[in-house]
């Protein structure tokens, strides 16, 4: 066997070890709601203007000018939080028509790649926005007046003030990139050359000289994909403040194969460069290989390499943010995503450690080991550990050269408990965006993670603490959130609003972040559903608020999000719980089948049916064996019999707490009695022979037969009952009798001509 094979082998078996062995296999949605049924809630807002554009992104949220900023092609928006569609103040920016021309002559398309794709919204100052496109292959910048507050009502752009992108924006439109504006200097992540050749992080703008990566040194950036740039202070002092680029790369070890590594580099805000070397370069730039992936006990590791998207958690440590990233693995043996969760401490802990050292291209990286020159690498000037040192330019040669070869950090980082928060396997989906919301309960503080996918969904995710390190995740809600699913672009989250904003391709979308109601009408369901956002408030499940945790009529809402024990939480309440459909007729046919719906309101509950016999106190549970059959929608019984007849149970338990869904009173008519009663309506001899259950039911039965719409007859005409044999013979000569009788009675009589 080759070597390739045996890694391939090897990921087969990792793949159903994870997913199995490692319980890996996603939960099933408490709630999934289609894009109708999202729309029918009431608790969404669709972008229903129509614009002859496509590819939105939300560049940028507003909570001062109540606004957000979306992006597309031509077109810059402005968008009320409260409501996408309540007075949109629009731009329209189209690159010029020579441009577009020339773009096609250079062998772009036309629709595709020749148009002003709006990639940068960042704020000036108060009143103005600072933007910028690809303006069909030549970027470019402008200034946005927005007004000085949002009653303001003010959006328009100064055509004066155009400049070039070069180094701010992206040539190609399938390029993504990212930026910061700090005290009017643009930091930006992204390709620099109609080629897209050339990619860099770059400073333009503001006082300080255009800084930016070695260029075309593999060491430094290999061909990077960049996914986002978050400014994270040191310590109080100022000096110290570092920006962080999030990307992916090519490995620079696999030359020959497409090995992609997750990376966090860092520069200094004050990095003024080198002075004989790295002019105009930056002179403290390092990166670190982030890990996500999942250890198992022989050591091996499962990759999770394309890092997709990064969110920022802030926390009362302004030094000290949580940091959220999505990652996918799409080789062509193991697919999946996955969510790793990082502290800074890890992440400085990393970057105070040993350099990677490498000799030459065909040698393996190791720590290096030779002396550390002063100041050390990657610090900044002025800051705690630099007092003296005003500028980069005042550091000795040979700091500036080992900069120049020795950007990458030995040691990777690992997330917290050196395992995902939460992993994807086996699904016919991946995670493109995340967005994460603090959420106050009244037993505690949760994060509340929502996940954009590529088919254009929202899963509403916790992951809750157990014992022993052990976690469980709840999938609490996946919706549809667009007409035509396409992969989710971006996403913002208000807090504030509570409202979560989404973009595609094809446009934009808010949403409440709850939708409490959907879980049911019980306090059971509501208490089960474990929704930080939602609690029984004694007559729904509505949502909870930390600073009013008594209601109108002075009881206390009740809500058990760690646990969901409606037993305790729900006393009193749960003799109510599910009332509604309990105790249904039903009418099956000796020979036929008969289908008794249930769905209870969770997918994790475990249903079990029960029957009960007449004139018994005797129950007895019923397995998927012989006659019978449990689907999801409830339970088939084929071939009815006589002795089928009795009560049914649907009963569901979760979380150890168990209740009746619903109670189906099952009576089986003999086939032969039917025959009769369907030929002999008006007979009720025709019963004595062969009669149809016990005293009364032939009543039913003829009341039933009175309302073919509803009753037997329509199952008969629609083939799912047809009489046995014999009866069928009888019911053919007793029909042929009739059909004689009417003939002799009634005979044809000759049509009149004119």
């Amino acid at each position: 066997m080759q070597p390739q094979d045996l890694l391939v082998l090897a990921g087969i078996l990792l793949a159903l070890y994870y997913t199995t062995a490692r319980g890996f296999s996603p939960p099933t949605p408490r709630v999934q709601l289609s894009f109708r049924e999202l729309k029918a809630s009431n608790t969404a807002h669709f972008l229903n203007f129509l614009l002859n554009t496509t590819d939105y992104r939300i560049l940028l949220k507003d909570e001062d000018h109540d606004r957000m900023y979306v992006g597309s092609k031509d077109y810059i928006l402005s968008l009320d939080l409260q409501d996408i569609n309540r007075e949109p103040l629009i731009i329209h920016w189209p690159a010029k028509q020579q441009r577009i021309e020339e773009c096609v002559l250079a062998g772009k398309d036309s629709n595709g790649e020749c148009g002003n794709f709006i990639r940068l919204i960042q704020p000036w100052n108060r009143t103005h926005l600072y933007v910028c496109g690809t303006g069909a292959y030549n970027p470019v910048c402008t200034y946005i007046n927005r007004g000085r507050k949002a009653q303001d009502y003010v959006f328009y752009l100064d055509p004066d003030r155009v400049e070039s992108g070069k180094g701010k924006c992206a040539y190609d439109p399938k390029l993504d990139s990212v930026s910061a504006l700090i005290n009017e200097e643009l930091y930006s992540g992204v390709y620099i050359d109609f080629m897209g050749t050339d990619a860099a992080i770059f400073r333009a703008m503001g006082k300080k000289a255009a800084m930016r990566t070695d260029q075309y040194n593999s060491r430094w950036l290999n061909d990077p994909a960049f996914v986002h740039v978050q400014l994270i202070p040191d310590s109080a002092e100022r000096n110290d403040d570092k920006l962080y680029f999030f990307f992916r790369e090519k490995s620079t070890d696999a030359p020959h194969s497409p090995t992609i590594h997750s990376r966090i580099g860092r520069v200094c805000l004050n990095d003024d460069g080198g002075h004989c070397c790295l002019v105009n370069k930056w002179s403290t730039f390092l990166k670190a290989r982030l890990i996500c992936s999942v250890p198992s006990a022989d050591g091996i590791e499962t990759h999770f390499d394309e890092l997709q998207d990064v969110f920022i958690q802030q926390t009362q440590d302004s030094k000290n943010p949580v940091i959220y990233a999505v990652f996918s693995a799409s080789g062509s043996v193991f697919k999946g995503s996955a969510v790793c969760v990082y502290s800074m401490a890890d992440i400085r802990m990393v970057f105070n450690g040993p350099f990677a050292h490498k000799e030459g291209p065909n040698y393996q990286w190791i720590p290096y080991t030779g002396k550390i020159p002063y100041p050390r690498p990657g610090t900044c000037p002025g800051g705690t550990f630099t007092p003296s040192m005003k500028s980069t330019k005042d550091y000795p040669d040979e700091v500036i050269n080992f900069m120049r070869t020795h950007p990458v950090m030995y040691n990777p980082v690992y997330p917290m408990h050196r395992q995902p928060l939460l992993v994807r396997t086996n699904v016919n989906y991946k995670f493109t965006t995340i967005a994460v919301d603090q959420v106050d309960a009244a037993d505690g503080r949760y994060e509340v993670l929502f996940l954009g996918t590529d088919q254009g969904t929202v899963q509403k995710v916790i992951v809750l603490p157990k014992d022993d390190l052990e976690t469980e995740e709840l999938i609490l809600e996946e919706v549809e959130v667009f007409k035509v699913p396409a992969p989710i672009k971006s996403m913002k989250i208000s807090s504030k609003r509570q409202q979560l904003y989404v973009s595609s391709t094809s446009g934009v979308t808010h949403l409440a972040l709850h939708r409490c109601d959907v879980y049911g009408e019980a306090c059971a369901d509501c208490c089960l559903a474990r929704d930080p956002y939602c609690a029984w408030d004694g007559k729904t499940c509505s949502r909870y608020s930390a600073s009013s945790k008594r209601y109108a009529e002075g009881r206390s809402r009740r809500q058990d999000v760690r646990h969901g024990n409606p037993i305790r939480q729900c006393r009193g309440y749960n003799s109510n719980a599910n009332k509604n459909g309990m105790d249904a007729a039903q009418y099956g046919v000796e020979g036929s089948s008969a289908f008794l719906e249930c769905q209870p309101r969770s997918p994790q509950a475990a249903v079990k049916w029960i029957l009960q016999k007449d004139n018994s106190d005797r129950k007895k549970e019923l397995r998927s064996e012989g006659r019978f059959l449990k689907t999801d929608q409830g339970l088939l019984i084929r071939s009815l019999q006589l002795s089928d007849t009795g009560v049914y149970h649907c009963t569901a338990t979760e979380n150890n707490f168990k209740h009746t869904v619903m109670r189906v009173r099952l009576q089986v008519l003999s086939s032969e009695a039917v025959t009769a009663a369907l030929l002999h309506p008006d007979v009720p001899s025709a019963m004595a022979s062969n009669p149809a259950g016990p005293p009364g039911a032939y009543d039913e039965l003829v009341q039933l037969l009175s309302q073919p719409e509803m009753g037997l007859i329509n199952q008969y005409c629609q083939g799912y009952w047809r009489p046995s044999g014999s009866a069928l013979s009888e019911a053919k000569d007793l029909q042929d009798q009739k059909r004689a009788r009417n003939r002799r009675n009634h005979p044809p009589t000759e049509e009149l001509q004119t």
